[in-house]
């Protein structure tokens, strides 16, 4: 699939499905892959076009600083370089924070904003947190094995590693067949986290937006939900009671279907 030139970089993306267009936004570490649970469904209503952001997956991995909103900036050039005028946006973790900030500055770009276990701005746990997450990264050397051994078991409920574990050996299986991450590069998109702050623009966002969290989620957890919704005027609120970081794969039905009906209701 193709690579194109946007922002100074080159971006590999790929496109499934027909329909209106439907931007979605990989999460730290990931590559576009990243949703194939969703875009199995996803691409019988919608024009599905992942991309690799800068530092991952087949995307260019530029040594220089990283941030949020410089990742949003490419989206933006990303989308106009493909021709695509405007899309619904959709991003987990780190892809909705960029999705944010896309909607803060291209407005014009974003039909709708699909919000998944989000954060408005950095705070000292979630800095922690990732901080242990990029120690990790500095002592194994391997990032796959970091997304495995370090950063999964915070996507998901304890009670999913017992009761599914071949559910764990095919993510497990999945982080090590995908393009592997430089570990200068996961640290310079691990720091865009940790500096992510896009709360005094959150009024802006004009888009219909839902917002969704996982009930269990420590990381992005329910802290984050009040500020968002109301912010954002007229936004969705759903919580995945089962769930913790990660509903896109601890309940795949549950989350595509909710994140289908909001979608659809907006083409």
């Amino acid at each position: 699939m193709p690579t194109v030139r946007a922002n100074n970089v080159n971006l590999y993306y790929e496109k499934q499905g027909s329909g209106e267009p439907l931007v979605l936004i990989p999460y730290l570490a990931a590559d576009q892959a990243c949703y194939a649970f969703q875009v199995a469904d996803y691409a019988k209503h919608f024009t599905c076009i992942s991309v690799d952001l800068r530092g991952a997956g087949q995307s260019d991995k530029p040594d220089m600083p990283y941030s949020t909103e410089l990742f949003a900036d490419d989206v933006a050039a990303f989308m106009q370089a493909i021709g695509v005028e405007r899309a619904h946006v959709t991003g987990l973790s780190l892809g909705a924070v960029v999705g944010m900030w896309l909607a803060i500055k291209h407005p014009e770009k974003v039909k709708t904003l699909s919000l998944h276990s989000s954060w408005p701005k950095t705070d000292l746990f979630l800095t922690t947190v990732v901080e242990g997450w990029r120690a990790m990264a500095k002592g194994l050397g391997d990032i796959p094995e970091v997304v495995i051994t370090g950063i999964l078991p915070w996507c998901l409920r304890p009670e999913t590693y017992a009761a599914k574990p071949d559910l764990i050996k095919t993510l497990a299986d999945f982080v090590r067949s995908r393009p592997v991450q430089p570990v200068d590069a996961f640290m310079r998109a691990s720091e865009a986290v940790m500096k992510h702050d896009c709360a005094a623009g959150l009024s802006q966002i004009k888009a219909r937006t839902q917002i969704t969290f996982g009930r269990f989620d420590m990381v992005t957890s329910t802290r984050f939900a009040d500020t968002l919704h109301g912010q954002i005027k007229g936004s969705e609120l759903h919580v995945f009671e089962d769930c913790a970081h990660a509903p896109i794969y601890e309940n795949v039905a549950a989350f595509n279907q909710t994140t289908l009906a909001f979608l659809q209701k907006h083409s």
